[in-house]
């Protein structure tokens, strides 16, 4: 039997806790816990410590270790602590302070376990985030992955609300919908679901843990007459479910537009159109053009016509099959983007070199080094030194960061880098 007992509680105080369990209390010598802990056991005999700095709270513990260690019985001590003591709690504080083979631990249910039960969901696959004494960093990124649940420790500064603004501000193609569970366990307990906008007026509980359900993308109707011109925002197309994020952002598209140089009437090519978005842009700032969006995958087939549907246009042609084999049946090409090439860059590259128009322009996103380095050696191939230069290109290495909150300050969350590749013909 170890001399310090690490017992889990909940809400529902001393009841929650086995006829075991509340008889290893009974007989502490030395009783530590909160305000709170402490509070539910108003009848104990023994000494009590509230736990409120740590450090003193660890040395009194040995302390009374020390001075006891020749007492008949052999002291017991039990440290009270929220739920499971080694989730995010204060077991990972004691085992730093104190050897493991002094403690033996007495798990409660844990806050994101009832929460979950609560919600009726389940949780095996869910990414707990503590956010409790620390920045939304982790938050964010667990966010814009698309995660499908998440679980958050919340705290006075990273609450609720501030969760919600969060969301608001990330500019997100998938939706969550915001569960909020307040005081698990005690007849206060409060789990409802709430909107981003309702959630930021609404007042809670200090203690409560936040659950993030991924549900999916803005399905609604678009007001077509309050977009602008170009520059869509990411949240405006329906994407991937398990992969949200894999498209060009908006900020990225608008350097590709630029790059691109449309002019009226023109013929598109867009290889590897993942939802669209570029076809959707392009097809929006030249509708009497005629774009054709070029996709291997069925459900990026579907995604394209979803957002070309979604978006009212009639001037985009989707191409089921992959690149360069799907390119060939196609009409000569004035402006080529490719997003994607599936391994195939350099054929790829061999096909619409073999197409382009005369005037013709081409813009590469790369999103890695080995695909950059293909690129500029196929570049480097067709300039041979041996034979008058064909081509002329530039890069433009982009990294971009957004503003994110993080509580009542904002700092850069930085996006994935890409390099563009613009190419033409030397006249």
């Amino acid at each position: 039997m170890t001399p310090i007992h690490v017992v889990g509680i909940g809400l529902d105080g001393a009841a929650g806790l086995s006829p075991a369990v509340q008889k290893i209390v009974a007989e502490a010598t030395l009783l530590v816990g909160s305000d709170r802990h402490l509070s539910y056991f108003p009848e104990h005999s023994g000494e009590k410590l509230k736990l409120g700095d740590f450090t003193q709270a660890i040395a009194t513990i040995r302390q009374h270790l020390a001075a006891t260690a020749t007492a008949t019985p052999l002291p017991r001590i039990v440290v009270l602590a929220s739920g499971d003591p080694l989730f995010f709690g204060l077991g990972r504080l004691l085992l730093a302070e104190l050897p493991a083979e002094q403690l033996t631990f007495y798990p409660h249910l844990s806050s994101v376990q009832l929460a979950f039960n609560r919600v009726k969901i389940p949780w095996q696959d869910a990414r707990i985030i503590s956010a409790h004494g620390r920045s939304l960093e982790e938050l964010t990124q667990a966010i814009q992955q698309g995660v499908a649940k998440i679980a958050v420790l919340t705290d006075n500064t990273h609450s609720p609300a501030t969760i919600a603004h969060l969301l608001q501000s990330l500019d997100l193609p998938q939706r969550y919908q915001v569960w909020v569970c307040e005081n698990l366990g005690s007849p206060e307990e409060r789990v409802q679901a709430w909107s981003p906008e309702a959630l930021r007026l609404e007042a809670f509980a200090p203690l409560n843990v936040v659950i993030l359900l991924r549900s999916g993308s803005h399905t609604e109707p678009l007001d077509l007459k309050t977009l602008p011109l170009f520059g869509l925002p990411d949240s405006a197309f329906i994407s991937f479910s398990d992969r949200p994020n894999l498209m060009t952002k908006r900020e990225v598209r608008t350097l590709v537009l630029a790059e691109l140089a449309l002019q009226p009437g023109q013929v598109i090519w867009d290889i590897g159109a993942g939802t669209g978005s570029v076809s959707i842009e392009i097809a929006r700032l030249i509708p009497d053009g005629q774009i054709y969006a070029i996709e291997k995958t069925a459900i990026g087939i579907s995604l394209v016509q979803q957002n070309r549907d979604r978006f009212q246009l009639e001037n985009i042609a989707v191409i089921h099959g992959p690149a360069p084999a799907a390119l060939h049946s196609l009409p000569a090409p004035d402006r080529i983007f490719i997003g994607g090439s599936g391994g195939n860059l350099s054929q790829i590259l061999d096909v619409c070199a073999a197409h382009l128009a005369p005037q013709g322009v081409l813009v590469l996103a790369l999103a890695t080094l080995e695909h950059l380095t293909q690129a500029l050696a196929w570049l480097e191939q067709q300039n041979a030194p041996a034979q008058p230069p064909a081509w002329q290109h530039h890069l433009i290495q982009v990294q971009l960061a957004r503003s994110v909150p993080v509580g009542p300050l904002t700092r850069f969350a930085p996006l994935n880098p890409v390099t563009l590749i613009t190419v033409s013909r030397i006249a």
